[in-house]
């Protein structure tokens, strides 16, 4: 009679695929002989009766409910002291989350509005939102705003999670901020609205097309109606200009950099080279996680690779926080 035997292999054993346990067919005759009758490992067990087959099924049930490298006999030898995971990666190499700028970001409370104003794009700032003044309600949040516009229904519902945050919401304008980007930028918490010196603003009335029936056209059109007032009044709260000036000056695309939207009233501050402007804000946050991102620049040879590369405390010493540097030259434009 021939039966399987699975036992953890010492370290130094040659190991197989599945998960580094070696297995091996032998007669009972010969594991007896080996053990003997006083060694703790009884094969009596494995051959006795009902009972002791009912009384071992708890320690089976278990066995098979481990994962897959716990699966021996031995359960305080670990397999990822001597060989990869198949299911990890390398401990030296950066975990993936360390390399997110998102996560980074909003590690420092900071949201980044870098395209069109969408469905997709409105959910994904309305949870960072929710989630940033859930965690803590007595520090500000910033929201960077580099977008052409979009969707009128989308950004309203940016709009609404700001004003329904508890901490003050920042807003920042880098590059554009156009459209639904202005409005979310002029709605930012009063006194924390800034824009950099070469940024654009741009705010004009609603755009949309209609077609179909003579009736659900207009319906379209009472619609698009509908939000051009609604953005007319809250455009004439947050500047303090009348309506009928905001309904004339965004009946066309109007143009403005930085200065002239600060005197238009839809920013309070222009990040300039000598004001400190954005540095108070975030003076207070904490600094992200290090990244070990040289680890990555070999990680297709073999695992010797990470001597070949520079350590972290070598590569701070090569750059500004550390020995003399060279000086800059200036670039051309």
């Amino acid at each position: 009679m021939e039966m399987s035997l699975a036992y953890a292999g010492s370290p130094s054993s040659s190991l197989c695929p599945n998960h580094g346990v070696l297995r091996t067919l032998l007669p009972i005759s010969t594991l007896e002989k080996s053990f003997g009758p006083s060694s703790s490992c009884n094969l009596g067990s494995l051959t006795s009766g009902h009972t002791e087959r009912r009384r071992g099924a708890p320690a089976i049930r278990a066995l098979k409910s481990a994962p897959s490298s716990r699966r021996t006999l031995s359960s305080n030898w670990d397999i990822s002291q001597d060989c990869f995971s198949a299911t990890s990666a390398p401990s030296w190499m950066p975990r993936l989350e360390e390399l997110d700028t998102t996560n980074m970001l909003l590690r420092q409370r900071i949201i980044f509005l870098g395209s069109q104003v969408d469905d997709v794009t409105a959910d994904f700032i309305i949870s960072q939102l929710l989630f940033l003044d859930a965690e803590d309600s007595t520090k500000d949040i910033t929201l960077f705003i580099n977008s052409p516009g979009g969707s009128v229904t989308a950004g309203m519902g940016i709009y609404d999670a700001m004003k329904l945050c508890k901490a003050d919401v920042s807003t920042v304008c880098l590059g554009l901020a156009a459209s639904m980007g202005a409005f979310l930028l002029a709605s930012g918490t009063k006194g924390k609205r800034f824009c950099m010196p070469n940024s654009r603003v741009m705010i004009h009335q609603p755009l949309g097309t209609a077609g179909g029936k003579a009736s659900e056209m207009g319906i379209r059109i009472r619609e698009m109606v509908y939000h051009k007032i609604k953005l007319n009044k809250i455009f004439s709260r947050i500047t303090g200009k009348p309506e009928s000036q905001i309904e004339q000056d965004t009946d066309r695309d109007n143009f403005m950099n930085a200065w002239e939207a600060k005197e238009y009233g839809l920013i309070d501050e222009v990040i300039d080279d000598g004001k400190p402007g954005l540095v108070a804000p975030l003076s207070d946050a904490a600094p992200p996680p290090k990244t070990r991102v040289w680890d990555m620049w070999k990680v297709e040879g073999s695992r010797k690779a990470k001597k070949n590369l520079p350590s972290e405390d070598k590569m701070l010493q090569n750059g500004n926080n550390g020995g003399p540097s060279e000086k800059e030259t200036p670039a051309s434009v």
